[in-house]
C-alpha cells in the first residue's frame, strides 16, 4: 500500500527529469546500438540519483527499491532460463530442425507458417502462460523456420501483445478491477474489446509488413482479416460473460481457423518468389511460377531424426500442463505453495509504502517456468533416450548445411547471462522510478495539462508507459489504473472507455518493454542485439497508439450519446 506523505512536484523540471532515464535507455539503445545490459547500467543509476536528489530518497528506500526489483526480476528469469534450456535440449537434438522440414509437409507457404507461429500460435500461449513465456517458446520456432534471428522475437513481441490483458487467463483485467473497481463491468469489457481490434488487426499486417513489405500484404490480407475477426469478434463476445477465459478461446479459435486456411491453394502452396527481408533463405528457385507445388528438394540437406510430432513433444507436454493448471480446482491446490520475503516499511519525502510480508509472492508450481521445465526434461530424456544428440552431433559434424554449435554449457552462460543481468537492472530501475515517484509524476503531468479530448487520446499511451518500463500490463494497470480512475471522475468521461484504454496501452506496450526483448534476444542467441529489435517494433507500437486514442475519443463519445 501506498501513501502519499507530501504533494508530488508535478512540475516541469520534475517532469523532465523523471523523463531522463527512458529517454537515455532509448537512446542508448537505437541510436548508439549499446547491449541492453550496459545501457541499462546507465539509465538504473540515472534514475537512482534522481530519486536521491529531487524525489528526496533515503538510503533505506533506494536499497528496498532495488532489492523489491531484484526479487520481482527472479519471477521473469525464471521463465527466462527454463526456455533457453528448452531451446538448447531441442536444438541440439535435431528436433528444431525436423520442425522446420516438417512444417514445410503442413504448409510450402513460409508466409503463412510465420503468421500462424508469429500471430496466432504466439497469442494462444499468450492467453494460458503469459509472462515472456510466450516470446522465450515462439522466437526459436520462428528461427527453425528460417526467419531472421531479430525478426524471430521483433514478429513475437508485435504478435502477442493484443493479448496481454485478457491473456494469462485475464491478470490484468482482474488487477485493474483490484485497484480501480469497475464502476460497469460489462460495458468496460465492450469498450476494452473493441479497442483491442487495432493491436489486433495491426499486428497481422505488420508480420506480413516485416516478411515481405507490400508484396506480402498483398498476399496475406485474406488470410489476416479472417484471423483478426475470429480474433476480434470471439474477444468482445465473451468477454461480456467471462473476461477469465476471454482471450484465450478468442486465440483458441484462431488457432481453429488455421487449418481451413492452411487447405486453400493460396497458402497451401508457396507463394511468387519476392524480397522477403525477414528471412534468412534465398526464395525457393524451384517454386512454380503458376504458385504450384514446389519439385522435389536436391539441396543435398539431411534428412530429420524424427517426425514432426516427436519434434513438437516438449512444447506440446508444457501446453498441456499449462492447460489443466489453468483449471481454477488445479490452480487453487497448486497455489498454495507460494514463494516470496518480506520487505519493511520505508518513506520518501513524497511518499509512504506498506511493510509487506511477503512481497509479491509467486505461486512456484504455477509459474510459467515450471511448466515450461516439465517440458524440458521430457524432452531431454525422450531425446536422451532415442539417442537423437549422439546421432544429431554427427550430422553437424558431417553435413555442410547443418552449422556445428558451442557446447551446451557454453551456450547456455553466454546467452542467459547478459539477458539475465539486463532484466535484473532494467526491473530495478523501473522499481526506482516507481517507489520514488517518477512515474507518477510523469503520468500526473500530462493529465495536469491537458483537455478531457487530449486525456481520452493519450490515456492509452500512459498505459504503454507502464508496461515499457515494467514488462508487464499487469504492472502497468496497478500503477495507472488509480490515476485514470480519478482522472476520469475529475474530467467527467466515463471511466470503463478509460480503463480500457490503459489496458489496450498496457498490452501494447509489453512489444518495446526492454525486459521482454533481452528475454527473446536470449533465447536466440542475440544478446547485444535489442536496439536493432526495438527499431521494428517501436514503430508499429507508436502506430497503434495514435489509433487507439483516435478510436477511444469516438468510443468515448458514444458512450456520452448513449448514456452508458
Amino acid at each position: 500500500m501506498v501513501a502519499v506523505v507530501e504533494q508530488l512536484p508535478v512540475d516541469a523540471l520534475h517532469w523532465l527529469v523523471s523523463l531522463g532515464p527512458i529517454l537515455v535507455l532509448l537512446v542508448l539503445l537505437i541510436r548508439y546500438s549499446w547491449p541492453a545490459h550496459v545501457a541499462a547500467v546507465v539509465a538504473m543509476f540515472l534514475a537512482a540519483g534522481i530519486a536521491v536528489a529531487l524525489f528526496q530518497t533515503p538510503a533505506l528506500a533506494l536499497a528496498v527499491a532495488a532489492a523489491k526489483g531484484v526479487w520481482d526480476a527472479v519471477f521473469i528469469l525464471y521463465v527466462v532460463w527454463p526456455a533457453l534450456l528448452m531451446y538448447l535440449i531441442t536444438q541440439r537434438a535435431g528436433a528444431l530442425y525436423a520442425i522446420q522440414k516438417g512444417l514445410q509437409d503442413f504448409s510450402t507457404n513460409d508466409l503463412f507458417l510465420v503468421l500462424a507461429f508469429g500471430w496466432v500460435f504466439v497469442s494462444f500461449l499468450q492467453g494460458i502462460t503469459g509472462f515472456g513465456a510466450p516470446i522465450a517458446i515462439v522466437a526459436p520456432l520462428l528461427l527453425a523456420l528460417g526467419v531472421r534471428p531479430v525478426y524471430a522475437v521483433a514478429i513475437p513481441l508485435i504478435g502477442h501483445a493484443w493479448n496481454n490483458n485478457f491473456g494469462t487467463l485475464a491478470v490484468g483485467w482482474f488487477a485493474t478491477d483490484s485497484v480501480a473497481p469497475m464502476q460497469a463491468p460489462v460495458e468496460t469489457a465492450i469498450h476494452t474489446s473493441l479497442l483491442h481490434t487495432i493491436p489486433i488487426v495491426l499486428g497481422g499486417f505488420a508480420i506480413a509488413w516485416l516478411y515481405g513489405r507490400s508484396d506480402a500484404l498483398r498476399h496475406a490480407w485474406p488470410m489476416i482479416v479472417v484471423i483478426a475477426i475470429v480474433q476480434s469478434v470471439a474477444l468482445l463476445l465473451v468477454s461480456i460473460y467471462s473476461p477469465f477465459i476471454a482471450g484465450f478461446l478468442a486465440a483458441a479459435a484462431a488457432m481453429v481457423a488455421l487449418y481451413p486456411l492452411s487447405r486453400w491453394d493460396r497458402y497451401d502452396t508457396q507463394h511468387q518468389p519476392f524480397d522477403r527481408p525477414a528471412m534468412s533463405e534465398q526464395m525457393r528457385q524451384d517454386v512454380a511460377t503458376d504458385g504450384g507445388t514446389p519439385a522435389e528438394d536436391e539441396t543435398g540437406e539431411p534428412e530429420p531424426l524424427m517426425g514432426l510430432f516427436e519434434a513438437l513433444l516438449p512444447y506440446l507436454v508444457l501446453l498441456v500442463v499449462a492447460v489443466v493448471v489453468a483449471f481454477p480446482a488445479v490452480d487453487e491446490i497448486l497455489g498454495q505453495v507460494e514463494v516470496g520475503f518480506p520487505f519493511p516499511a520505508v518513506e520518501t519525502g513524497y511518499l509512504e509504502h506498506d511493510a509487506e510480508d511477503p512481497y509479491e509472492p509467486f505461486a512456484i508450481l504455477t509459474h510459467p517456468g515450471t511448466i515450461i521445465l516439465v517440458g524440458v526434461v521430457v524432452g531431454w530424456l525422450l531425446y536422451r533416450r532415442r539417442g537423437y544428440y549422439e546421432e544429431w552431433q554427427e550430422v553437424m559434424e558431417t553435413s555442410p548445411h547443418v552449422e556445428e554449435e558451442p557446447r551446451f554449457r557454453r551456450s547456455l552462460l553466454e546467452n542467459g547471462a547478459p539477458a539475465s543481468l539486463a532484466i535484473v537492472l532494467l526491473v530495478v530501475m523501473a522499481t526506482i522510478m516507481v517507489d520514488s515517484g517518477q512515474i507518477t509524476v510523469l503520468a500526473l503531468g500530462i493529465a495536469a495539462v491537458v483537455s478531457p479530448t487530449i486525456y481520452l487520446f493519450l490515456a492509452n499511451a500512459i498505459g504503454v508507459l507502464g508496461a515499457f518500463m515494467t514488462g508487464s500490463n499487469t504492472a502497468s494497470n496497478i500503477m495507472f489504473s488509480p490515476l485514470h480512475d480519478q482522472a476520469a471522475a475529475e474530467l467527467e468521461l466515463p471511466q470503463w472507455t478509460v480503463l480500457g484504454a490503459q489496458m489496450t496501452g498496457g498490452a501494447v506496450g509489453n512489444a518495446i518493454s526492454p525486459s521482454n526483448v533481452v528475454l527473446g534476444t536470449g533465447t536466440v542467441g542475440i544478446v547485444g542485439d535489442e536496439g536493432e529489435v526495438l527499431r521494428k517494433t517501436i514503430p508499429w507500437v507508436l502506430a497503434v497508439t495514435v489509433l487507439v486514442g483516435v478510436l477511444t475519443i469516438l468510443v468515448a463519445g458514444f458512450a456520452f450519446a448513449g448514456g452508458a
